[in-house]
């Protein structure tokens, strides 16, 4: 669901070291915007199928079932919010981050459903065109009505997403905006419908299936892909490693990894001090760079390796002649 949508989240250089918000503040932006967006989605979702079904326009049915679904995707969202706030425990020493990535996982699964649905409803209705009946011109208005709804619910939920810096509430603002970019496919399919083309009705609606799957299949594969410890971007990491090297006491950094856990990331790395101080020092060089990482990146745990400089690191070749 992310991918490139979160890049929207951080800045565009090294200052992508963000502004800390704290576990309940991101919680409460996430509960405010998406009871916003349960509100707005159920008056649309019962506004726009009882106006399909009384004009006879497919496309605004159609638009009405996609609302639908993103009114079940807001409690999706509100329930993952609830979850992913709590405090990590003895099972989940780490907290329960992921809750978000599993609720981008469902809201994935969902809209690939719901597009795949439509597509099989337009498909049916196109085997039979002289079928199709002419809408009313009220369904014009409230499909234009329901796209000026959905484009402005996009920019209120985007603003909060950025401003908390969360994935999850990204994902649903963009899926606020496939809604509005719908409501425009179906507006025309209407207009092309009164100026007497009824095969623009239902192929306006098939526009918004293939529209709701894609939008499914990039959510759902790219929540798959932090399930399984994906790596922040190469940006991200560069950052990291500034971050590092700047500390008072290291001389290098190397063998950085990190994964994912939900909007925050988990990092391992070596630095490397100077060889001739104990352990004590370099303990205390390894606390600092902790606390300057996790105070300027959204980074949830370091783990630290201490190496002496200038001195080979043979861990990994260990690693490997025992593998081999």
């Amino acid at each position: 669901m992310k991918g490139a949508f979160v890049t929207e989240l951080l800045p565009p250089s090294e200052d992508s070291e963000s502004t800390e918000h704290t576990t309940a503040e991101r919680a409460a932006a996430a509960s405010r915007s998406t009871w916003v967006s349960v509100v707005v989605n159920l008056a649309l979702t019962s506004t726009q199928i009882v106006a399909g079904v009384l004009t006879k326009s497919q496309g605004l049915v159609a638009d009405g079932v996609h609302s639908l679904s993103d009114l079940i995707a807001d409690f999706v969202v509100l329930l993952a919010n609830h979850h992913s706030q709590k405090d990590a425990d003895e099972d989940h020493p780490y907290g329960h981050h992921r809750y978000e990535t599993a609720a981008s996982l469902a809201l994935g699964l969902l809209l690939l459903g719901v597009g795949l649905g439509m597509l099989w409803s337009a498909a049916v209705k196109l085997e039979q065109p002289e079928a199709i009946p002419q809408v009313h011109m009220a369904a014009l208005w409230v499909a234009l009505g329901a796209l000026t709804a959905k484009e402005l619910l996009f920019r209120y939920m985007l603003a909060v997403a950025k401003q908390v810096k969360s994935s999850m509430l990204v994902a649903n603002a963009w899926h606020a905006r496939s809604d509005a970019a719908s409501s425009l496919v179906v507006g025309l399919g209407i207009i092309g419908n009164l100026a007497g083309y009824p095969i623009l009705d239902p192929i306006a609606a098939a526009i918004v299936g293939f529209m709701v799957t894609r939008m499914g299949w990039a959510f759902g594969w790219d929540a798959l892909h932090d399930l399984m410890d994906r790596a922040v971007d190469d940006q991200e990491v560069a950052a990291i490693r500034r971050t590092l090297a700047e500390t008072p006491g290291i001389k290098g950094v190397h063998d950085i990894r990190t994964r994912k856990m939900g909007d925050m990331v988990v990092v391992d790395a070596h630095i490397e001090v100077d060889a001739t101080l104990t352990v004590e020092a370099g303990h205390d060089i390894a606390v600092e760079a902790r606390r300057r990482v996790m105070q300027r990146h959204r980074v949830l745990n370091l783990m630290t390796h201490v190496d002496p400089w200038r001195r080979p690191d043979g861990d990994h070749e260990k690693v490997s002649a025992a593998a081999g």
